[in-house]
């Protein structure tokens, strides 16, 4: 056993990376890197994972961040800016793996129905959309987990997943 590349737990193991290479990771952080990162306290260790000298833990740590699809998880991936070959093989696998989730942790999919929970003002569109309104047909965004698109009163327009639940 030996240190987690990405947090630094104790326990880590060897973990064979697609499309290629071979990382210690702990348990958690094996699960993040294969697209089933849920975000929590744990993944505050990418704050410093993505500035790492080594590219595969930097894209390790980019191909979670994109995972989680959480506003300070967008914050970090804005922040940083690993070469073009780091992002590519981060995101030749991980980018399949992005999950919209709503403020419950529910997964979302192309056509559901959600509902607002928070009153929300529209930009540019003169009006507000209420909280309990109900959003059919959503599509998801797809490069970025924390957006869904929908039409309300007739305007098609962006939402952000933690202020909607699932019907």
């Amino acid at each position: 056993m030996s240190q987690c590349q990405l947090c630094g737990a104790d326990a880590a193991e060897n973990t064979s990376l697609q499309p290629s290479g071979e990382a210690a990771l702990c348990v958690v952080c094996a699960a993040g890197v294969a697209g089933e990162a849920v975000d929590g306290p744990h993944w505050q260790c990418l704050h410093e994972a993505v500035w790492s000298a080594d590219p595969l833990v930097q894209g390790m740590a980019w191909r979670v961040l994109h995972g989680l699809g959480a506003p300070w998880a967008n914050d970090v991936i804005d922040m940083c800016d690993p070469e073009q070959s780091v992002q590519d093989w981060a995101l030749a696998e991980g980018l399949a793996a992005l999950v919209h989730r709503d403020s419950n942790g529910a997964v979302l999919a192309n056509g559901d129905t959600v509902t607002l929970i928070k009153d929300l003002p529209v930009k540019g569109a003169g009006f507000t959309a209420k909280r309990g309104t109900a959003v059919r047909g959503i599509s998801l965004v797809q490069d970025n987990a924390g957006h869904i698109e929908g039409r309300v009163e007739g305007q098609r327009i962006v939402i952000l997943t933690e202020f909607v639940k699932k019907s």
